[in-house]
């Protein structure tokens, strides 16, 4: 019996990798460098999973030379620096592959390859850390060894493999670090290529000067180890001085608008730990939040209203979910090679004045506004004005004493709780005229938090990130967000902003209510403006528009007439919440109390501190001068 069940062990551990093997063998093909290049590229998705653009670096679009065209100092270093065995071991390390087992089972990663190896897993399998990729990377490994020539494995390998910059193959990468073909590259120059292939970002030399260094010296002693360069050489040898990276090569931009939400998107996964390296090799699935009809919806809206209007005007438009977060459309210009406009610091104006009015709500005590509107505004139609009449007819003044009473500091700290980030420094009574600069996507994101209710979500674009072998990568947390202030608050700043819609001369389908301010920034010539904006919410969608100019200039419309917030950003706005409304239907802002059976206006109660004569209501005043 004992003997039987010997046998039997010595039939399992020897049988089983057998089998295992042999089923290997017969499932996992060798594909071509072509097909491991197509699922290398990296796609950003819409929010319902249709495709929007593909992330192909610029060596993406592989430059193949024969192995006789690479100089073979430059074969050579490579060579020294991942497998100095390469011509005489069998194509994989299988001491290396038993040790990265281990780490996996124990919690770790990593482990010696070969070439082989390395040349399988980084274009052929793919570089997920699992034991089932380690699995198909040996059989891959011994199949591409019985298959290829050493000579045709290397240079698959060197055409093929990363090396930073958007480079794959070692032509783009010479030409990515010193703007020259393969064929002139030096010893030393080699080298410090050869020295970037296990850690290409990280060890770039731009970024990190001393670790590229220390891998050059690395492998300029391996060269010398295995004779390949002489003493007198190693001696004579320098650190090559490399391009700048901006001056070589990088990701393939789009030359359209979707171009920006690629490189918004790049920036975006790079602040969640994902670089370049693992966009360039591991083809990423990254769905994100826009929604395709949404977007569609807005670069239809701004072509027809910038269509036919001088040539020198720029635009930007940003739309957020306010539930969370989540950036519904975006455009920073139709040049995706150029400036994205939406990120870009302006000042916002008049938009920023409700900030102000949540930092008169937000003070402890909260500020009496009966005392500001009692005062006569700036240049208004009425003698008498509260907050809400002040921001429909810009009176600056009036907001300027708001300023004073709670404190400048008091309106940035309101400004930061509703999101935004932009650096405001040394504040005076003007902060709450929007003379300090925000960019289109910081207003958006602030005003989507007086939308949610005083709830604070980041603004993003990515919602998931899955490798090419459906592995999520990065799934964005469902959280509530953050508590920034009450419902109320919000509710009553809305409040100041809902008689603005009809100056504008829009209204939105269904009688849907929106909170909206529009901002003009005067020029230094009398009369003209050289940004204007339109910013507002309803409770389902926060949208800025932002039209300017390169130059900072006086901005002219087609008629020769300024451009002001009320007219091209406006019509823009409207057109796109016009849809907005369409497609998510009507929504109400939330009401306090009872309110008021007619007009559904909130009750606000006048003992509160937005009380009816103060944040939402109109003070009494008699004859005409009604506001």
């Amino acid at each position: 019996m004992h003997r039987r069940i010997l046998i039997a062990l010595v039939i399992a551990v020897v049988g089983a990798p057998a089998v295992l093997f042999a089923v290997g063998w017969l499932i996992f093909a060798v594909p071509s460098p072509d097909e491991a290049t197509l699922k290398q590229i990296s796609t950003i998705s819409y929010a319902d999973g249709s495709p929007m653009v593909r992330l192909v670096p610029k060596g993406g679009n592989r430059v193949r030379l024969p192995l006789q065209a690479i100089p073979p100092h430059v074969r050579d270093a490579v060579l020294a620096a991942e497998d100095r065995t390469f011509y005489t071991n069998p194509g994989f390390d299988l001491t290396g592959i038993v040790r990265a087992v281990g780490k996996q089972l124990t919690g770790g990663s990593g482990g010696g390859s070969t070439i082989t190896q390395q040349y399988v897993k980084n274009v052929l399998v793919g570089n997920e850390f699992s034991l089932t990729r380690k699995y198909r990377e040996l059989i891959v490994a011994v199949k591409v060894t019985q298959q290829l020539p050493k000579d045709e494995i290397l240079r698959g390998y060197l055409n093929t493999i990363y090396f930073g910059r958007g480079a794959y193959g070692i032509e783009t990468a010479s030409q990515a670090y010193f703007a020259k073909p393969a064929s002139q590259l030096t010893v030393s120059e080699g080298a410090l290529l050869a020295g970037l292939i296990q850690s290409p970002t990280n060890w770039d030399p731009a970024r990190a000067p001393d670790d590229a260094r220390r891998r050059w010296e690395f492998v300029m002693d391996g060269l010398l180890d295995q004779d390949r360069i002489s003493p007198g050489e190693r001696r004579a040898a320098r650190f090559p001085p490399t391009v700048a990276p901006s001056a070589s090569t990088g990701w393939s931009s789009l030359d359209g608008e979707n171009g920006h939400i690629a490189d918004a998107v790049r920036a975006e996964l790079s602040a969640l730990g994902v670089d370049g390296t693992a966009i360039a090799r591991q083809g990423l699935r990254v769905t994100t939040t826009i929604d395709p009809s949404r977007q569609r919806e807005l670069v239809e809206a701004v072509r027809e209203q910038v269509a036919g209007q001088p040539e020198d005007l720029r635009s930007a438009a940003v739309a957020i979910d306010p539930a969370t977060g989540g950036i519904s459309a975006y455009y920073g210009g139709d040049k995706g090679l150029g400036t994205d406009y939406a990120q870009v610091l302006k000042q916002p104006g008049m938009t920023f004045t409700p900030f102000a009015v949540l930092a008169g709500l937000l003070s402890d005590p909260p500020v009496d506004t009966r005392a500001i509107s009692s005062s006569p505004g700036g240049a208004t139609s009425c003698t008498v004005c509260d907050l809400r009449q002040a921001l429909a007819t810009s009176d600056t003044g009036l907001f300027s004493r708001l300023a004073n009473l709670v404190g400048p500091p008091a309106v940035v700290d309101a400004a930061r709780k509703a999101g935004i980030t932009a650096v405001i420094d040394a504040p005076d009574a003007s902060v709450a005229l929007g003379v300090k600069e925000v960019t289109p996507l910081q207003l958006a994101s602030a005003y989507a938090t007086l939308a949610a209710g005083g709830v604070y979500h980041p603004p993003h674009l990515v919602s998931t990130v899955v490798d090419v072998n459906g592995n999520v990568l990065y799934q964005r947390p469902e959280r509530a967000g953050e508590y920034r202030f009450s419902p109320e608050t919000a509710r009553a700043v809305a409040e100041t902003m809902m008689s603005v819609p009809p100056l504008g001369g829009f209204e939105l389908p269904q009688g849907q209510q929106a909170a909206v301010q529009p901002g003009t920034v005067g020029s230094r010539t009398y009369g003209q403006s050289n940004d204007a904006w339109f910013a507002g919410f309803t409770p389902v969608q926060a949208a800025v528009v932002w039209i300017g100019s390169d130059r900072n200039v006086p901005l002219l419309d087609q008629e020769g007439t300024p451009v002001t917030g009320i007219g091209l950003p406006s019509a823009l706005w409207y057109r796109y919440m016009a849809g907005a409304v369409l497609d998510l239907g009507k929504a109400d802002f939330p009401t306090f109390g009872q309110g008021d059976p007619d007009t559904g206006e909130p009750d606000l109660d006048a003992s509160s501190p937005t009380g009816g004569t103060g944040w939402g209501g109109c003070p009494e005043v008699s004859g005409s001068e009604r506001c």
